[in-house]
């Protein structure tokens, strides 16, 4: 009996031992699963966040390049304006005063030989005694207009050519040459409105009785704004030569963004004025350009460092901005 008990209480205990190491076993692999699945879904929440900081990173990206866009070509278009005047003041300082005179003298024949009135439809002839003449540098520069209240320092190039007028001031052909003297006028254009370059875009903002400056070789003349007109493309009475008279038009186009008439801002020639325009002021970029042209970039790398930082160390604020962002 003593031997029957004792083997039944072996038994016992040893089924309760396997329970145990059954339970054990159970309870164990239960952990690893549970353990597995959590890691599983810290897995998929970090691709999840992965994901969505890659998303919003692209879209900040995209919103920075089109917000930069417009002053960042605007201050390359400027950087490249700025060097043309740079070295144009260079030809110009390299040149002796009898090689200046020559080059007026020619300059001063061309415009005595145009009749009054109107005459914008030159020959082949014509058009290649034009372009011969005030090329300093053998690139179409023949100097530099600045309008200070506006903030412009642009090159202006022979010709209207559409190549030119997206990055500098043409000069009309058939004009006056802009260097002054009685029986001249000479006009000007530029266009406004474009995404890459500023250019004449805030030509409206001029009145009567604003200044502006044309510097050709060594020598500025300022003229004052007397006559603003607005006009159809074929209406160029307003643009004639008169005797007597020494004019210089800036035109462009308008209303902005339509651009189906044209401002004609007329300007007689007045004493230059103590604040007139020097040229170490022409080849200065103006600071409405080089303030966005060099804050946007730093603005960027911020953003990219907070995104980094986040992404290193999240934290319940960035879990709500990426929560929001989902939604």
């Amino acid at each position: 009996m003593n031997e029957e008990t004792h083997l039944n209480e072996a038994m016992y205990a040893n089924e309760d031992a396997s329970s145990k190491q059954i339970k054990a076993q159970k309870t164990s692999s239960g952990n690893k699963a549970e353990k597995k699945g959590k890691r599983q879904k810290k897995t998929k929440k970090k691709k999840s966040s992965s994901i969505s900081t890659i998303i919003l990173v692209v879209i900040m990206l995209a919103g920075v390049a089109v917000f930069s866009y417009p002053s960042i070509s605007d201050w390359w278009n400027s950087l490249h304006a700025t060097q043309a005047i740079a070295g144009y003041v260079e030809a110009v300082e390299s040149m002796s005063k009898e090689e200046k005179e020559e080059i007026f003298t020619k300059a001063r024949e061309y415009n005595e030989s145009l009749p009054n009135g109107v005459h914008f439809q030159l020959s082949d002839e014509e058009k290649a005694r034009y372009e011969s003449i005030l090329d300093v540098t053998g690139t179409g520069i023949m100097g530099y207009v600045q309008i200070k209240s506006i903030g412009v320092n642009l090159p202006v190039y022979h010709g209207v050519e559409e190549g030119t007028l997206q990055i500098a001031v043409g000069h009309i052909p058939g004009s006056s040459f802009p260097i002054g003297g009685e029986r001249t006028h000479s006009v000007m254009s530029g266009h406004r409105g474009l995404p890459s370059a500023k250019l004449f875009s805030d030509l409206d903002k001029l009145g009567e009785g604003d200044t502006f400056t044309v510097t050709v070789l060594d020598e500025t003349i300022t003229y004052m704004v007397d006559q603003i007109r607005i006009v159809l493309p074929e209406e160029t009475d307003e643009l004639a030569i008169v005797d007597g008279e020494d004019y210089c038009t800036l035109t462009t186009c308008t209303p902005y963004g339509v651009n189906s008439h044209r401002i004609l801002m007329r300007g007689h020639r007045i004493a230059n004025l103590d604040s007139a325009a020097t040229p170490s002021e022409a080849v200065r970029i103006p600071t409405y350009i080089v303030i966005p042209a060099v804050g946007i970039p730093i603005l960027f790398i911020v953003l990219i460092g907070m995104l980094i930082h986040y992404r290193r160390r999240p934290n319940k604020q960035a879990q709500k901005m990426l929560d929001d962002f989902k939604k």
